[in-house]
């Protein structure tokens, strides 16, 4: 369909996110689609003198040591920016950086195909995404750690549509390594696209897979480029090449979106101890520069571009060196930065990760530790919140189930109805009819709630061991591979224009025929 069609028509393949819960099967009964608002008050173990100090190390970093960035027109606009450059390294003033910081927006949104879809970034929201981009796939059928397929990578986009907690469509959930990875964004998104009406993600790797990225989700939201360009309708994530510098396709692509004013942020991988110092606060200060100073180059490109400061700072196994997720240090580590980020004014991404091989007691307590660290540092985008194993190297669809399960208490904890103390809520009434000894079960005031007081888990299982032991004594990953299976068979895909869909189909054919995108960058 040409730019000049009707545009109310295209429109209209959006959908309506609340079809979505009602289409189909329901396989488990689970929260409502929402933007979950944190109202806790965030830990913050800096003290102001420590957020000075962490602020100026940063700053030192930038002015005197230098960021390197492989990217030739970076450096010339940099150049142009009055910045010192010396080869590919890059020195900028902490004033130039702060005018720059203070361009970006505090607050957000991006729209997706679906309106209804809409997240907003920034504030006191926190959302959540998908795991993205581990190279391996591991579920209980198959018994064993496999690479990536598509068909693996279409099921766990349905995961990611078919759970409300989840807001947003990182990259792909696993590698699919059977599509040729000149191709292999094209068929991605297009079944991102189908499958989900989620906000989309583009991996920064090449102008081609940009480009086309950008072009199908405009296609698919039926826009003209003029209203791709107004507000953000998409994101991408570059990482740092820690120590201390950014490659060449990332930020190309990091450039690309800014220039059409798409989200952009920026996650230094931090290993506390390999790619950066082993103190926190020398791996928090080195990670604090390397992400500035991508967002100075946006917003010197194009002011008021929506930024997000991410946080990836972790720790090594000293014994291995292996990446270790979910400790002490990681949690200290994302709270420090959450301080710093709103120093900065702007918003934050952290991740749900573990560094455990299945999903077993090590990858719950380590997922919720780091998931946790998302609520007291005042997250407000949780990447990886759902699926992810081995440290980014395994994708489980058991381990998605049981982090929604974990997600979605989060998000009832955050609910302010908990913490209502209206004369109703404080139940002198219902108190006074009991009296000493007596029980509330009967009551009136318990009858009308009892159905929506507390929050009924759609995977735990709370019965006695006696009861969990007549009814087939099944493990929580078990009983999570059985809601993956059911949600699977009784999947759904969200509605979309026909005239969208063949669209997209005649985009993907045409770029396939082209060649699709460069394998070396």
């Amino acid at each position: 369909m040409a730019d000049g069609a009707d545009p109310t028509r295209r429109k209209r393949g959006g959908g309506r996110a609340g079809n979505a819960a009602r289409r189909g099967t329901a396989v488990i009964e689970q929260s409502p689609w929402r933007l979950p608002v944190n109202i806790d008050r965030p830990t913050e173990p800096l003290t102001g003198e420590g957020i000075e100090a962490i602020h100026n190390a940063a700053m030192v970093i930038l002015e005197e040591i230098g960021i390197e960035f492989l990217n030739a027109e970076a450096l010339e606009i940099m150049r142009e920016a009055d910045c010192t450059i010396d080869g590919e390294n890059v020195r900028m003033g902490r004033d130039f950086v702060m005018e720059m910081i203070g361009r970006a927006p505090s607050q957000f949104t991006i729209t997706p195909r679906n309106p209804d879809r809409q997240i907003t970034l920034g504030g006191n929201h926190i959302l959540f995404g998908n795991v993205s981009s581990p190279p391996n796939y591991w579920d209980m059928e198959l018994g064993r750690k496999l690479p990536g397929t598509r068909e693996m990578c279409r099921n766990l986009l349905k995961l990611t549509q078919y759970f409300n907690c989840i807001h947003f469509a990182g990259g792909y959930p696993v590698e699919p390594v059977d599509i040729h990875a000149s191709v292999r964004h094209l068929d991605v998104l297009y079944d991102k696209l189908t499958l989900t009406d989620k906000v989309m993600h583009a991996y920064s790797l090449g102008p081609a897979r940009v480009e086309d990225v950008m072009e199908m989700v405009r296609i698919a939201g039926g826009l003209s480029h003029d209203e791709f360009d107004a507000t953000p309708h998409m994101y991408t994530n570059i990482n740092s090449t820690s120590p201390l510098k950014h490659d060449e396709p990332m930020l190309d692509g990091w450039m690309r979106l800014a220039r059409r004013g798409q989200g952009l942020v920026v996650t230094p991988f931090t290993l506390a101890g390999a790619m950066a110092p082993v103190t926190m606060a020398g791996a928090v200060a080195q990670s604090l520069a390397e992400a500035l100073c991508a967002i100075a180059l946006a917003q010197y490109i194009k002011p008021g571009v929506p930024c997000v400061i991410g946080t990836f700072t972790s720790n090594v196994d000293m014994k291995s060196g292996a990446p270790a997720f979910g400790t002490p240090e990681y949690m200290r580590a994302t709270q420090m930065t959450g301080q710093m980020a709103r120093f900065y004014g702007l918003p934050l991404r952290s991740s749900g990760v573990c560094a455990a091989n299945v999903p077993d007691g090590q990858a719950m307590w380590e997922t919720s530790n780091s998931l946790w660290a998302a609520v007291q540092s005042g997250s407000n985008m949780v990447y990886h919140a759902a699926g992810w194993l081995e440290g980014g190297l395994i994708a489980s669809p058991e381990k998605f189930v049981m982090d929604c399960e974990v997600i979605q208490q989060i998000q009832r904890y955050l609910e302010p109805v908990i913490c209502d103390t209206s004369p109703d809520a404080l139940a002198l009434d219902a108190i006074r009819e009991v009296g000493p000894g007596g029980h509330f079960f009967g009551t009136q005031h318990t009858q009308d709630r009892y159905t929506s007081a507390f929050y009924q888990p759609f995977l735990s299982d709370w019965r006695n061991f006696e009861g969990w032991e007549a009814a087939g004594a099944i493990w929580t990953p078990e009983r999570a591979h059985r809601v993956y299976k059911d949600i699977i068979a009784h999947f759904e895909a969200p509605p979309m224009d026909e005239a969208v869909r063949e669209e997209l189909s005649d985009f993907v054919a045409r770029r396939k025929f082209e060649g699709g995108a460069p394998t070396d960058f």
